[in-house]
């Protein structure tokens, strides 16, 4: 199996310098003596366009020969690799071709359209996707940069999680949220390359834990018919993604929908920041007692902060 190095990952930090924050890494008082740990938040609700998706596509964007990237970049999405990479593709001066379910959130879609990026709409099942990203692939010569699927955008991934131990090198835990997997295999990976000791553990809702039931049975079983509100959190895990995170993840666990909830809501609560609601999985596993942070550092991955203000969960 072909994994990306720990040269390659550093090699990607620097080419996307440029054009991404290094994200702040916050903490919580009231949440380190609720789950008696000490949490160190990685807020990539901070990055540009609202979403770590931005380390990827902008890494897969600027590795691309001019000649190859000249008829555009094209992709599927529920929305933030869509605005991730329709900003990638403007800094590139290059045209972004996005397919976007018909149920994606508003304040994504918006986003896209913000970026430049030209949506085309279709059902909301993965099949729809990647006919209709077929179909404009061979209508434009655009090139695909999967949402998480690529090698590129899995190097660029990992970048959070390797600024996360550069902060906090200590940590005994990392919580990420798996949709596709992309930032968790990156996740893994730099828990191997940069911590000599940090458990990676991947938080799911249990309406979609096909990447849940592909771990524990060592097969790939893929998202049907998928049911929360982690709208990032919908998709299966890819032809890359799987063997990396069978290889390198210590655990899956998931959680409820009313904890992700709770969750997001503490987290508005009382960090006074805006989340959506995938970034709020993994702390629906502490919630829930899934995981055992007790005593230990534990790291998490705030994915993303592009949630619709007028539909919140809890309204």
């Amino acid at each position: 199996m072909y994994y990306p190095s720990r040269e390659q990952i550093l090699a990607s930090a620097g080419r996307i310098a440029f054009g991404i924050h290094r994200t702040p890494v916050l903490h919580s008082a009231y949440l380190d003596k609720a789950f008696d740990t000490s949490f160190y938040f990685k807020c990539e609700n901070f990055q540009k366009a609202g979403a770590f998706k931005s380390r990827g596509a902008i890494n897969a964007v600027f590795s691309l020969e001019e000649q190859q990237v000249s008829k555009g970049v094209a992709t599927h999405s529920s929305g933030n690799h869509a605005q991730a990479l329709a900003r990638a593709a403007a800094l590139r001066q290059v045209p972004a071709y996005i397919v976007m379910p018909e149920n994606a959130p508003r304040v994504k879609i918006k986003a896209v359209k913000g970026y430049g990026g030209r949506i085309t709409f279709c059902p909301p099942t993965l099949e729809a996707r990647e006919n209709t990203l077929k179909q404009i692939i061979l209508k434009t010569g655009a090139v695909e940069i999967h949402p998480y699927d690529d090698l590129k955008v899995i190097e660029g991934q990992a970048t959070a999680a390797m600024e996360l131990l550069e902060t906090e090198p200590d940590l005994d835990i990392i919580l990420c949220p798996v949709g596709g997997g992309g930032l968790l295999s990156g996740t893994a990976l730099s828990a191997r390359y940069f911590s000599g000791k940090a458990k990676v553990i991947a938080c799911e809702p249990a309406g979609a834990d096909d990447a849940y039931r592909s771990f524990k049975s060592g097969r790939f079983v893929p998202s049907v018919h998928p049911n929360t509100i982690a709208d990032g959190l919908l998709t299966s895990l890819g032809r890359l993604t799987f063997p990396i995170v069978r290889e390198f993840v210590d655990d899956i666990v998931t959680v409820e929908e009313k904890n992700i909830v709770k969750a997001m809501q503490l987290i508005f609560e009382r960090m006074k920041i805006v989340v959506e609601p995938s970034s709020a999985v993994p702390l629906a596993a502490v919630l829930e007692k899934k995981v055992d942070v007790a005593g230990k550092k534990t790291g998490i991955i705030l994915s993303g902060g592009n949630v619709d203000l007028d539909h919140l969960p809890w309204q």
